[in-house]
């Protein structure tokens, strides 16, 4: 946990753990995980040694978008318990020290919000219709769309109504962009984000927050999006002025004691991510080019270095992700093959699109290398975000049905490259070896969910149950039960066990000491080869120096001088670190 004296400053080192509520933990045996059932392992969570829970939209939504389309972002989904559920949480959560952030998504609302409806009642040209970004078609009777935008969902980027005008939605046409130009917009999420601060909320997640700001008056309608540039000339994405937006944000942050504090979720060229971590601004931005690296030192070392020098400008600390609710696990990524591509995860993707035929999974040679990529990110100055499983080592569940898949994503095709979408990484989590359900009648490989869901859908004390309990939302795959966590539990070799270890010496040697300087150690001086290893040094909270060394070569490295703390996994017989091995020393 992080210490008392950086209490005002929690989030600048913290380990943050992703929670997407509906596949988390069930309670009430719906099949849809609740607030209740997170409530229900918050003593796990302290265990695993994590400062803050994430929760991804647990509001009110129609699942257009797995949450994502908020129908009232001041309340919580029935589905998934009440706002005294809510409320409980939080308490618990603080009750062991662990802060909680929400996700707040202000790009978009859902077609049901309020605002939405009462612009469909209220007809072009009127106030509640200026809240949305609504355009006359093309054509003789305006039949044909504003322009040729297209959605990142695949289809076009708008949806006509009714009465012959279109709106504007970069995501699912049931995600109407809002226009952040409208006073009322404004208003109402500066409401929201005090109504989740004053219920004793810490943080926040900014959903899409590069997309806020529009460009669609200076521009003609004709002109098509230009993509995520560093000119600023684009006119949806990446606008400078939605830096504006956010610094009236950083205002009601400040009204607090301590300040809340956000964290952006901006997919923009790494020298636009420091103007979203500014201290006047958000405070952190996700370091996607962590995320997006393959298995290559060269990959990782630049991710650092961009991550570190946004870090030095913006005032703020660093992020570093490796996996999320938007991307393949990163095990099964690190155990297909490593290519150059043309855009991050593209072997994976193609990978998950014929469900998992393609090229062949090495699980031990991923798994391997995720405890490596622990290590090295965990060894890093700033704060580290973790998705819900990561600790338990699941891989992607690339075989999923079609026709059992949510994502809207699998449903349609973005730009002209086919997707399964992102569902594999958001199969229920497996609790439970000994509450394994039998084969489903229709695939031998997942479970039925009827005779039992590995713990996620067990009776919680106190929490009513549903009259006919209900399989999980999504599939679980019978090799779950090698990895439950009451299995990883009694098994001090496991991923789990590895994780608590790692993340227990991180906040002894690394988070008290609020030194976040970084020497990269050079490969040549450990005796490596060019773009071998990823190595470095940071200080230690009792005057020693921590060496991370993370080798990505054929051959071994040697060690460098100290006392070794940590690997994750097994050292040569003369010490030396062998392919896809990380280690910790301390002199």
């Amino acid at each position: 946990m992080i210490s008392d004296m950086n209490a005002s400053d929690w989030w600048k080192q913290a380990v943050v753990y992703q929670v997407y509520p509906r596949s988390f933990r069930d309670a009430n045996g719906d099949g849809i995980g609740d607030i209740r059932g997170v409530v229900s392992k918050i003593d796990y969570l302290a265990q695993l040694g994590v400062d803050a829970i994430w929760l991804s939209p647990f509001y009110p939504s129609e699942l257009a978008d797995g949450g994502y389309d908020v129908i009232d972002y001041r309340d919580v989904d029935p589905r998934l318990g009440t706002l005294g559920d809510f409320d409980d949480l939080v308490a618990a959560a603080h009750a062991t020290g662990i802060k909680v952030i929400v996700d707040i998504v202000p790009n978009h609302t859902s077609n049901k919000h309020r605002f939405f409806q009462e612009a469909l009642a209220a007809g072009p040209g009127s106030p509640a219709r200026e809240r949305y970004i609504f355009r006359p078609g093309r054509g003789e009777a305006g039949e044909l769309p504003p322009n040729e935008w297209k959605s990142s969902f695949g289809g076009s980027a708008w949806e006509r109504v009714d009465d012959g005008e279109w709106y504007l939605h970069l995501f699912a046409p049931e995600q109407p962009d809002l226009n952040w130009k409208h006073p009322d917009v404004r208003a109402e999420f500066e409401r929201t984000l005090r109504f989740w601060a004053d219920r004793g909320v810490d943080g926040f997640r900014i959903d899409v927050a590069h997309a806020l700001a529009k460009d669609l008056d200076s521009l003609p309608l004709e002109e098509l999006g230009r993509g995520r540039g560093a000119d600023g000339l684009d006119p949806l994405w990446d606008r400078p002025e939605v830096h504006e937006i956010y610094r009236s944000w950083r205002r009601v942050f400040n009204e607090y004691e301590p300040a809340r504090f956000a964290v952006a979720e901006a997919w923009v060229v790494p020298e636009h991510q420091r103007y979203y971590a500014s201290t006047e601004e958000l405070g952190q931005v996700f370091n996607f080019e962590f995320a997006k690296a393959g298995w290559r030192a060269e990959d990782f070392r630049r991710a650092i270095e961009e991550g570190l020098a946004c870090a030095e400008l913006s005032g703020s600390t660093s992020t570093w992700v490796l996996s999320n609710h938007d991307v393949p696990r990163h095990p099964s990524r690190f155990g297909l093959p490593q290519v150059a591509a043309r855009v991050h995860h593209q072997l994976a993707n193609d990978w998950l699109l014929r469900d998992g035929a393609t090229y062949v999974e090495d699980r031990a040679l991923g798994a391997r290398r995720a405890r490596a990529a622990l290590l090295m990110e965990m060894g890093l100055p700033g704060s580290v975000y973790i998705y819900q499983g990561e600790e338990l080592g699941l891989f992607e569940v690339a075989t999923i049905p079609w026709d059992r898949l949510e994502d809207p994503q699998a449903r349609r095709t973005a730009h002209g490259d086919a997707v399964k979408g992102r569902d594999g990484c958001r199969v229920p989590l497996p609790w439970s070896a000994s509450d394994k359900p039998a084969p489903a009648r229709w695939d031998e490989t997942f479970g039925d969910g009827a005779t039992g869901s590995f713990g996620f859908s067990a009776p919680v004390a106190g929490v009513p149950r549903t009259d006919a309990p209900s399989a999980p939302h999504l599939p679980q795959p019978l090799w779950y039960a090698d990895f439950a966590a009451d299995v990883q539990e009694a098994d001090p070799s496991s991923m789990l066990s590895f994780y608590r270890r790692v993340l227990a010496l991180r906040s002894e040697l690394l988070a008290p000491t609020g030194d976040l300087s970084l020497t990269w150690m050079e490969p040549e001086a450990l005796g490596a080869q060019p773009d071998q290893v990823i190595a470095f040094e940071r200080p230690c909270a009792d005057g020693k120096t921590l060496a991370c060394v993370v080798n990505f070569g054929a051959t071994d490295v040697p060690a460098p001088a100290g006392q070794l703390l940590v690997a994750s996994g097994d050292l040569a017989p003369d010490g030396s670190i062998p392919t896809d091995t990380a280690a910790w020393f301390v002199c």
